[in-house]
């Protein structure tokens, strides 16, 4: 994925070994690649603001640490011995069959060759105090990290694609994808569409749904997944990172079905994506959203790209109000920092660990760990405020 105008020289010069390596793919064998309009872009939406939160106090993150590097060859995975990847980021994760697994975005071995678009690793021990070994990865015949949803690396058509977030639906494994059209300026880029796409064998194999695709535009470019007493919650942002975040859901039945989905209008669903309101404001990257019940509130980290860090709010139900914003880790300590993913599954309580990959001074994925603590209320204060609760139907919106 990119992340600096300084990594154009790592993605153009990967594409061209990829293309001198080997004969280009057949297009056919990725999708159909006809010209889309993909510059009806959603600019003006991404500029629209919301007032300051009616809930300000939230939970935030007083100290932040390293636990320790997860990929490249500084880490204790030893991933470039083990699976050629050298440089990766991303590292969201979801649970399957009672293991979790890790994705990653673009994956390269030495000096930007092997470039691959897309990988996965299985997580030996799901608690992140232990350190996250990786147990494996998806392999291809070499035994290198296998790219699980292929690209078309072609410049204006198909970059790359690049996995958002993922999901378990029983025995099948599913990835919400964007495919990205073009690079632009730091921290935008060009979406062709977005999808979904499945395996049915645990991660071996994958297939782009012919049915789950939404065209560039939507404010739903990338996604966070949220499971939520049957039904499945998707906290969007449009492609790049300058947009606000919106919220959809859909029936696990019918996550395949783009025309099942209803987004918040702020008042209810509605099944129209152009109707979603922003439920937090503008800029926001690389999202994740987790429930933690010590505290009886969904967090929420991102990438401001503006101020240069990675952010918490929080809130009692998904719709909000989110508190205002608390910074976890800035570029300042952490240069290059972005894509924050709350480790899922865990009992929040004294601390919530999160991926965060870094572009320099290395490219590759970090477990990290933040100290977490709930604001002291001053009573007093609420009552003459008068800060009030939510008007929210308790069908509207789960917990």
């Amino acid at each position: 994925m990119r992340v600096s105008s300084a990594l154009s020289g790592i993605f153009l010069s990967a594409f061209i070994l990829s293309c001198s390596s080997q004969l280009p793919m057949a297009i056919a064998d990725v999708e159909s690649m006809e010209p889309v309009d993909t510059m009806a872009l959603s600019d003006v939406r991404q500029l629209e603001e919301l007032p300051e939160p009616s809930s300000p106090l939230g939970l935030r993150v007083v100290e932040t640490e390293i636990v320790n590097q997860l990929t490249g060859s500084g880490s204790p995975n030893a991933t470039d011995a083990r699976w050629n990847v050298h440089g990766t980021d991303l590292g969201h994760m979801f649970t399957h069959k009672g293991e979790l697994y890790m994705v990653f975005g673009d994956t390269y071995g030495p000096d930007g060759e092997d470039w691959r678009s897309n990988t996965i690793a299985r997580i030996a021990d799901p608690d992140p105090a232990n350190g996250f070994s990786i147990a494996a990865m998806i392999e291809s015949a070499t035994g290198a990290a296998k790219e699980i949803i292929r690209s078309a690396k072609v410049p204006g058509l198909e970059w790359t694609v690049i996995p958002t977030n993922g999901i378990s639906l029983g025995e099948r494994m599913v990835l919400h994808y964007m495919s990205v059209r073009m690079w632009g300026a730091d921290d935008k880029w060009y979406v062709r569409r977005s999808g979904l796409a499945y395996s049915d064998d645990d991660g071996q194999n994958w297939t782009r749904s012919e049915t789950a695709m939404w065209p560039a535009g939507t404010g739903f470019e990338q996604v966070a997944y949220v499971e939520s007493e049957g039904m499945i919650y998707v906290f969007g942002i449009p492609q790049g990172r300058f947009g606000g975040v919106r919220l959809g859901r859909v029936t696990p039945q019918h996550v395949f079905d783009p025309t099942a989905y209803t987004y918040w209008d702020g008042q209810g669903w509605l099944g129209n994506v152009h109707a979603a309101k922003a439920i937090v404001p503008a800029p926001a990257g690389e999202l994740s959203v987790a429930w933690s019940d010590a505290h009886q509130s969904w967090l929420m980290m991102y990438l401001e790209p503006v101020e240069r860090a990675v952010i918490l709010r929080s809130a009692p139900t998904m719709t909000g109000p989110w508190s205002d914003a608390q910074i976890v880790a800035h570029a300042d300590e952490y240069p290059g920092l972005y894509a924050p993913y709350i480790v899922p599954g865990l009992d929040i309580d004294d601390a919530v660990y999160f991926t965060m990959s870094r572009w320099k001074p290395v490219y590759n994925v970090f477990l990290m760990k933040g100290k977490l603590e709930a604001p002291v209320v001053d009573l007093a204060a609420v009552e003459t405020t008068g800060i009030a609760k939510p008007d929210i139907e308790l069908d509207q919106v789960d917990k």
